[in-house]
């Protein structure tokens, strides 16, 4: 009986992740992916799209090539709707679009400018969902559209029913203090996380909404008293009160459904444009599996950004895990950086050949891991290949 509980789970998980755009934005800090990556001119690139803000960020440093690899075809539309309009729009354009999240005449720039320049499946891809960006209707922001973006939404409409604290929420985020943010944050945290918020977040559903598969979903429950909601917890307070939050706009743009000019992504920001513009052909995007990817471009990369994708791999399929894993080392040089996240606080899958080939850095790794605004992930490795 459980095992067929399980198989549902896992098809709801899958019927999720293959009919829809999950991630409308990156919730990794490439800011400390950056600094542990050390990209240069010879940098060659292979790691998950994910939201595609993350790969325009490490085009920063000029590596040679980004090629993103996603299994699901929306998730890489969605990083060439980016580049379309880096190429073919100005800055205003841009930040309408992703900024703002909206863009009031978006179907004569997606018809005129846009559209021309994508790959056919992003085209129809695009043209069933241009409304995302028009503005209208309950949810008027892209940023509340997704699965990750929907339960966003819902979120807000839940936290704006108690208005007080919708009104300490976005006093805490504009609080001069790291003091002032934190004693705000004790006042409402218990207001905010009830019963209700930790039943609905338990929910399979929900965790598959926000990209969370059955896997880690396991680690939360075995680890945590109050499951997905204890995880959270935690995090909640690492972010919100360890650090200040003028600069995060990772939880902003959800609160607000919008970014600023001085808080957005660094794709976003005025004077890197003309640099992401002039070197946006460098991002390739491949919908496959990365073990695929790495059949089909034999090459000795330097960087590997695989996210969290391996709790998955080593929950349902360790052949493929340990596939993936000799693939990656075939296809790496001396020095090659390997960059991973887990919901685990530490990763107990690595087969014995990849401990004998990788040395796993840890002081910065451990200093990065700390500064991470995000915080929603129970552990980072960064592997280095001998």
């Amino acid at each position: 009986m459980v095992k067929e509980i399980n198989n549902i789970r896992d098809w709801v998980f899958r019927q999720v992740h293959t009919k829809n755009l999950v991630y409308n934005t990156c919730w990794e800090d490439p800011r400390c992916d950056r600094e542990l990556l050390e990209l240069d001119k010879d940098s060659e690139m292979v790691m998950i799209t994910s939201a595609g803000c993350n790969a325009l960020a490490y085009l920063l440093d000029d590596p040679a090539a980004v090629n993103c690899i996603d299994m699901n075809p929306r998730q890489n539309s969605l990083l060439q709707l980016k580049l379309a309009t880096f190429q073919e729009a100005s800055y205003d354009d841009l930040f309408e679009l992703f900024g703002k999240g909206k863009f009031k005449s978006i179907k004569s720039l997606y018809d005129s400018k846009l559209r021309p320049q994508l790959p056919e499946y992003a085209q129809k891809y695009w043209d069933k969902h241009l409304s995302f960006f028009n503005g209208k209707g309950i949810r008027k922001s892209f940023y509340y559209y997704s699965t990750s973006g929907t339960v966003a939404w819902l979120a807000k409409q839940y936290m704006k029913s108690k208005k007080k604290t919708f009104r300490n929420i976005k006093q805490m985020f504009e609080a001069d203090t790291l003091d002032q943010q934190t004693a705000i944050y004790n006042q409402i945290e218990e207001k905010v996380m009830t019963k209700l918020v930790q039943w609905v977040m338990n929910r399979h559903l929900t965790m598959c909404l926000v990209g969370v598969p059955r896997a880690q979903q396991k680690l939360f429950i075995e680890k945590y008293e109050k499951g997905a909601m204890g995880f959270a917890m935690e995090c909640f307070r690492k972010v919100f009160t360890q650090l200040p939050l003028k600069d995060n706009y990772f939880y902003r743009v959800y609160l607000n459904g919008e970014y600023t000019k001085a808080c957005c992504p660094d794709y976003l920001k005025e004077e890197n444009f003309e640099h992401l513009r002039a070197n946006g052909s460098r991002i390739h995007t491949h919908t496959t599996t990365m073990s695929q990817f790495l059949k089909d471009h034999p090459k000795a990369y330097s960087h590997y950004v695989l996210l969290d994708h391996q709790d998955w791999l080593a929950e349902h399929d360790v052949p493929a895990l340990e596939e993936e894993w000799r693939l990656i080392l075939e296809n790496s040089r001396p020095g090659t950086r390997i960059l991973m996240r887990s919901a685990a606080h530490e990763i107990d899958f690595f087969p014995d050949f990849v401990l004998d080939a990788v040395e796993f850095e840890q002081e910065k790794t451990r200093k990065t891991h700390q500064e991470d605004r995000v915080g929603t992930y129970a552990s980072v490795y960064l592997g280095i290949v001998k």
